[in-house]
């Protein structure tokens, strides 16, 4: 914040804005009507071919005890929720499921493949203290049993158990737009784009919002939707200070970064089959190193591109995105050229990938949720503080990483304000000063966030 922003009086600098205080008529819920086309194509997770750095070799064996473990680390989560038991960590389920991959990087790259690319965190992440002799290894739970099975259940049992692949190049601003056009007239000065905050003032009066170019906007209420990772950062200063039950749950869970790194070849050059989707990695020396490459040069894609792109999650993602595009380069060409042979692997040309732990908008790309996690934990990063209410996909408990997560919570957060702007509601979101460390029964329900039964499986049918 500057010091010119610090001293401007919101009374004489500020634009007010809220309901009832524009002319414009909104345009009713069932006459809003947009159309996008995409084409997706559909990601065939059996359209496989695994690798070390050898070359060719087959492994895909090991899928199938992987998924063996998966349904009773599934079970036992469903067990942990309805008898009220403490939460543990993934890595723990699996184990204890008779999944345990050690050093065998076959058994690594299988887990990566199944956990960490759904989740972009792993089970458990290792950290070597070199500082010590000899090196010391120590092992960060990092991710939810109960809570990671609740998430993949409620979208992926619930809506469909499909994955496609959506490559037009608009990407998913054509949704915003769409959305934006029923309400929104063009050049409409609502709408302020490039607008960096940098300060939100609340209380039980109002919201006021400083903006790093002096700008000043006033409302009655405001939904917040920054991500988890600019919450958690000092990029936005609030005023007074978030009460502590709030902060630690903002602090409570963790921002995955995820990270595709695309690649184009001349397309009389492609040295992989195309008839395969995906390409998986065996590294022998680190886990998750450059471990899945995914094909755009075929049938339902973007055939004769010569695009393929390479995926890789959290720690590694850091690395990547915090070195110089030359190296990683290198660095995946050394991979490719392990598995395809070196005299097979020109050089690119086109190379790209984003930095999301690096955007000051963003500074990763979607929430995670650690072991030990409980609703009342979580009900505290979503709940409002005063007039100023919180959505996104992080503060959905069942949808949380998914769009469809973040539609939902602004869904949730504008009729909430609504009902208190027409006298349906006089109160806000609830939110627990003191934590208790299981969730009990009575506490999943729609007041934290706890929308359907995690136990449906209606989208298999």
């Amino acid at each position: 914040m500057s010091a010119e922003s610090s001293r401007m009086d919101p009374q004489e600098t500020c634009r007010p804005i809220g309901l009832n205080r524009t002319k414009r008529r909104a345009v009713p819920p069932q006459h809003r009507v947009f159309s996008t086309s995409f084409a997706p194509s559909y990601s065939d997770y059996d359209s496989l071919a695994t690798f070390n750095e050898t070359g060719s070799v087959n492994f895909t064996g090991l899928l199938d005890d992987y998924e063996d473990a998966y349904s009773t680390l599934e079970q036992d989560a469903g067990h942990l929720l309805t008898q009220n038991l403490q939460d543990r960590s993934v890595r723990s389920g699996l184990s204890l499921a008779g999944w345990r991959p050690g050093e065998d990087a076959a058994f690594q790259a299988v887990e990566w493949w199944e956990f960490d690319w759904e989740y972009a965190e792993p089970p458990v992440e290792l950290h070597l203290l070199r500082f010590s002799s000899p090196v010391l290894t120590l092992m960060q739970e990092q991710s939810s049993q109960e809570f990671a099975i609740v998430n993949y259940n409620t979208t992926f049992y619930q809506y469909s158990d499909e994955n496609n692949l959506i490559y037009d190049q608009r990407g998913f601003n054509a949704f915003i737009k769409g959305e934006a056009s029923t309400f929104l007239s063009d050049n409409d000065p609502r709408l302020l784009l490039n607008t960096v905050v940098t300060n939100i003032s609340y209380d039980h009066s109002g919201v006021t919002i400083i903006n790093e170019d002096g700008g000043c906007v006033q409302a009655d209420y405001a939904i917040c939707t920054f991500s988890l990772g600019v919450l958690q950062s000092d990029t936005v200063a609030f005023e007074p200070e978030l009460p502590d039950w709030k902060r630690l749950g903002i602090e409570t869970f963790s921002m995955g970064t995820y990270t595709k790194i695309f690649l184009q070849f001349p397309s009389d050059q492609v040295f992989w089959d195309t008839s395969y989707q995906f390409f998986l990695y065996a590294d022998p020396h680190q886990r998750g190193y450059y471990p899945v490459f995914q094909s755009l040069d075929g049938e339902g894609f973007l055939p004769r591109s010569g695009i393929i792109f390479v995926t890789v999650v959290q720690s590694q993602s850091h690395v990547v995105e915090a070195q110089d595009d030359e190296t990683t380069k290198q660095e995946v060409l050394a991979v490719l050229r392990d598995m395809f042979g070196a005299e097979n692997v020109p050089e690119p040309i086109a190379f790209m990938y984003p930095r999301w732990s690096l955007e000051p908008w963003a500074y990763g790309s979607y929430s995670n949720w650690p072991p030990g996690t409980t609703l009342e934990m979580h009900q505290n990063l979503r709940a409002n503080v005063d007039r100023l209410y919180f959505a996104g996909e992080a503060t959905s408990s069942q949808y949380f990483g998914f769009l469809h997560g973040a539609w939902f919570e602004g869904q949730a957060a504008g009729e909430a304000i609504a009902g208190l702007i027409s006298g349906v509601n006089d109160t806000g979101q609830v939110h627990y000063e003191t934590l208790r460390g299981t969730t009990v029964e009575e506490e999943y329900n729609a007041q934290n966030g706890w929308q359907v039964s995690t136990f449906l499986t209606y989208g298999f049918e």
